[in-house]
């Protein structure tokens, strides 16, 4: 492991007006419906990249962090299934999200991605990235959601005794009609952020709608505590005998891997990223204080140049300038 290179900030394109959400479009994926939202890359030596969000996120998580990289990156984030626009799925686990997200790199046929996951997408990617190192040219991991035992370190641990429970789906679509949407957007926005100051009233905007769509989404609350429940799996297994560990996955790696976490985090342990960085054969680590669970919206910037530093070191790697 080594620290992460951060590139000069004129390596990013100028900030402008706060862009809405990217173009999207329906890609039929193993007979279900994905969401995916497109920010073409502007220059001809734009490289493919894919961003892929957490739990209880959407392909908007990444809309600054793919506009600043557009000159180098030519992007497209996805909704997960059953979250955002995307279809449900009959299982929420991270091998079925790991499963899907390969059909889709292998259904759109532009060859190994630059791959890059938030939170629950991270873990995904680890998966995507072991099984199938043909499909990625860099990893950048933002707050992986890998595994550890400690409930106190998540905020999601007062919902976790909901995962015992028999019609637990029933109790938090009740659940969501207790708590306007205002409301539900400020928690999130509170959960997700070390400093929710730093939210643009836009994004702000686009949480509220984003969170008003949950509530008239009948397989949201399956698709969210089974999420839940896959990645709670994903966590114990982590540590029985076997190939399917997430950290066994993550020693196998190949791709050059950036690990990004806040140290504010307030959903996952905040000592996960160095681990991981620790473990990826070929991992890099930049920690930011006061930042917490997205860094990519609530420090874009920081976390392109630490992208860009990323792109620049596997490209002077692979011709044979290091």
């Amino acid at each position: 492991m080594r620290g992460a290179i951060l590139a000069d900030d004129s390596t990013l394109l100028p900030d402008g007006e706060v862009p809405p959400p990217w173009p999207a479009r329906r890609v039929t994926v193993g007979g279900a419906m994905l969401h995916v939202r497109d920010t073409p890359g502007l220059t001809p030596e734009a490289q493919p990249a894919v961003y892929v969000h957490g739990l209880g996120g959407s392909s908007q998580n990444f809309t600054d962090l793919a506009g600043l990289l557009a000159d180098r990156l030519d992007g497209q984030a996805v909704d997960l299934p059953g979250f955002g626009y995307s279809d449900p799925s009959p299982r929420y686990s991270i091998p079925s999200f790991a499963s899907t997200l390969i059909d889709y790199l292998d259904h759109s046929g532009r060859g190994p991605v630059h791959l890059i996951g938030n939170s629950l997408g991270g873990s995904i990617s680890v998966r995507v990235a072991a099984l199938r190192p043909d499909l990625v040219r860099t990893l950048t991991l933002i707050s992986p959601a890998m595994p550890f035992l400690d409930p106190r370190r998540t905020a999601q641990g007062p919902v976790l005794p909901l995962l015992a429970l028999p019609g637990a789906e029933r109790l938090m679509a009740w659940a969501l009609t207790r708590v306007t949407a205002e409301e539900m957007a400020e928690q999130v926005l509170a959960a997700c952020f070390g400093d929710t100051t730093k939210v643009h009233p836009q994004r702000r905007a686009e949480a509220m709608a984003e969170i008003q769509l949950r509530y008239t989404v009948a397989h949201y609350p399956r698709a969210y505590l089974g999420t839940l429940r896959g990645l709670v799996g994903s966590f114990l297994r982590a540590y029985l005998p076997g190939d399917n560990s997430q950290w066994r996955l993550a020693a196998r790696i190949e791709a050059p891997t950036l690990v990004i976490g806040g140290l504010t985090d307030k959903l996952i342990d905040p000592r996960v990223p160095a681990q991981v960085a620790r473990i990826v054969p070929d991992g890099r680590l930049l920690i930011l204080p006061g930042v917490g669970h997205v860094a990519q919206m609530e420090v874009p910037r920081l976390v392109g140049r630490a992208i860009v530093g990323l792109l620049t070191e596997a490209h002077q790697s692979t011709s044979g300038n290091v």
